[in-house]
């Protein structure tokens, strides 16, 4: 395995980060939910999908992460994933997230259980914004028991100065089709997702990811 080159954050004091790409192990859940027009002042109506992940060892970093985010169609490019909202319970994500790729994170407080039983496993996510709740999330799947297929993408990001950033990904998981219940905080920071049923739910379990 290659070492992993740790950069110093240029905007915080004694905070390090992986240098590009990041390889990262870990699970996710996503589920898909329609916004229509005035469901937000500043989100365009389509379909949004929302996610939760735990990045796990071996990953250079690991933690919690619930994004918000919708396919866009880059200059140049093609289709890539816009993040539109995202939190993370690391400051080393946050700090990494924002200098190399334009992904707009913050921090958040997570809470995480997950048990099996069998092939079937069930996972309870909340996560809070300065003690005040965003969502509770919870899921079961048998996804352990799909077989390992390949995935790739990219995401696309503007800097507050227009800068235009793209990152690859690329990578396999265990994917299959899930159960997904998310009750989003009316009152919380994703409040315009509140009362909607998702369209789909899937889960990515043991994906192993090259980001960047």
């Amino acid at each position: 395995m290659t070492a992993v080159q740790w950069i110093n954050a240029p905007h915080a004091t004694d905070v390090t980060y992986p240098a590009a790409p990041w390889h990262m192990t870990g699970q996710l859940w996503l589920s898909l939910f329609k916004v229509n027009a005035g469901d937000h002042p500043d989100r365009e109506p389509g379909v949004y999908g929302a996610a939760l992940v735990k990045y796990q060892e071996p990953s250079p970093l690991t933690y919690g992460e619930l994004l918000v985010a919708r396919m866009v169609t880059a200059p140049n490019t093609g289709k890539a994933v816009n993040i539109t909202d995202i939190w993370v319970d690391s400051i080393q994500s946050v700090h990494g997230g924002r200098d190399l790729w334009a992904i707009p994170k913050d921090l958040c407080d997570f809470g995480f259980t997950s048990t099996t039983s069998g092939p079937l496993s069930r996972t309870l996510w909340t996560a809070e914004l300065d003690g005040v709740p965003i969502v509770t999330a919870s899921f079961s799947d048998v996804s352990k028991l799909a077989p390992r297929l390949p995935f790739k993408g990219d995401t696309y990001q503007q800097r507050a100065d227009g800068e235009e950033v793209r990152a690859s990904l690329t990578g396999s998981s265990k994917a299959a089709p899930c159960r997904g219940r998310w009750d989003f905080n009316p009152d919380g920071a994703l409040g315009w997702l509140a009362g909607k049923r998702s369209i789909a739910s899937f889960r990515q379990a043991d994906f192993r990811m090259s980001f960047g």
